[in-house]
């Protein structure tokens, strides 16, 4: 591997001063204050916007490229710290040190790029949860040519796709009895449920954890007053493009009919996967192998805004930033500062090849 890009200060203040002011869901509003005063600061026209987001906008050219990524994390706190090279801290990884990532490259585009194409940066607020709202706020807001999500994938990888998403929320209520009674508890009708579905998400044979429904128990819990039992439970599915969120819900209700419970759903999401070779991922193909990496491409089991811009933004979309998402949301969530700057240097000459038209086959 080449040796990496020289650290730039003001780049890595950047990262460090995001990732210093907490930010869950809901409560970005320092953050969103922080990152445009930089933004502003450093060449950009920015501002916050309906939602809450910090957006910043450099260039003038025919091409738009927007750079969505989220400003708000999960809670935990983890004592934010730089040592030996390494950044602690909630959401250094997931996902403000890609979005810190995008606006430092904006902020070191050269005038030539600045010319070619508008870049709009938006650190979107309610990402980690199901409302979404700074993604859905930027969909009525931009018409984009190209779009980076901005999500970790490793400096040297580009996620093509996301499964989607449908949480089932099961209620059985039912006249209380005596256990030595025959028939099933509310309780038992819930389990019963559980194990369908469980069994309904089952892979077949050779079937890869993409390709597949993946069924997880995300809680579980039963109580009486004496006149009544209480029984809730919820299941989160991670689907497949081949199943949407309606087609998912027909399939349980049809599955779970006979059961005396109440099923209601939320969060549905559909799955995204983008072609491998376009103009996009050719640039930033390129703008890896010239930092010494071997680009890989990737999908995950997870959601992400992409999955909400895709089906009103079809142009060519990449998720792309540095960390291993594998620490996302855990206590010891941390970024190598180096692999943030290889990913600085990336984008920069991904979007200068793209706004200046100098792109070339990887």
């Amino acid at each position: 591997m080449t040796p990496g890009p020289e650290p730039t200060t003001a780049a890595r203040d950047l990262v460090v001063g995001a990732v210093g002011l907490p930010s869950v869901s809901g409560q970005e509003a320092r953050v969103a204050a922080f990152l445009t005063d930089w933004m502003s600061a450093h060449g950009f026209a920015a501002h916050i916007d309906g939602a809450g987001n910090a957006v910043g906008e450099r260039g003038s050219g025919p091409l738009t490229v927007v750079l969505l990524g989220h400003i708000d994390t999960v809670p935990g706190d983890i004592p934010v710290r730089v040592e030996e090279g390494v950044l602690y801290g909630r959401g250094s990884v997931d996902a403000k040190g890609s979005f810190c990532a995008f606006v430092a490259a904006v902020a070191a585009l050269p005038q030539m790029a600045l010319r070619g194409a508008r870049f709009i940066c938006v650190g979107a607020t309610e990402e980690e949860v199901p409302s979404s709202r700074g993604a859905r706020h930027a969909l009525g807001q931009y018409r984009p040519d190209l779009v980076l999500i901005g999500e970790p994938s490793g400096w040297a990888g580009l996620t093509l796709g996301y499964k989607g998403r449908l949480v089932a929320h099961l209620r059985v209520e039912k006249d209380n009895f005596h256990t030595a009674g025959e028939g099933t508890s509310a309780a038992d009708d819930l389990a019963e449920a559980w194990f369908r579905v469980r069994a309904w998400a089952a892979p077949a044979a050779g079937e890869g954890i993409f390709d597949r429904v993946q069924a997880t128990l995300q809680s579980l819990a039963s109580r009486t007053d004496g006149l009544a039992q209480i029984a809730e439970g919820s299941v989160g599915l991670r689907l497949p493009p081949r199943l949407s969120p309606a087609a998912a819900e027909e399939n349980l209700r049809e599955l779970l009919r006979d059961l005396p419970l109440t099923l209601t759903f939320t969060g549905h999401e559909t799955a995204v996967r983008h072609p491998r070779d376009n103009a996009l991922t050719r640039a930033l193909r390129v703008a890896i192998r010239e930092q010494g990496g071997t680009p890989v491409f990737k999908v995950k089991t997870g959601t992400s805004d992409m999955n909400v811009v895709a089906p009103q933004w079809p142009v060519p979309t990449v998720a792309y930033g540095p960390g291993d998402s594998a620490l996302d949301h855990t206590p010891g969530e941390h970024l190598l500062l180096s692999e943030y700057d290889r990913a600085v240097a990336v984008l920069t000459a991904a979007l200068t090849r793209l706004a200046t038209g100098t792109g070339e086959q990887p």
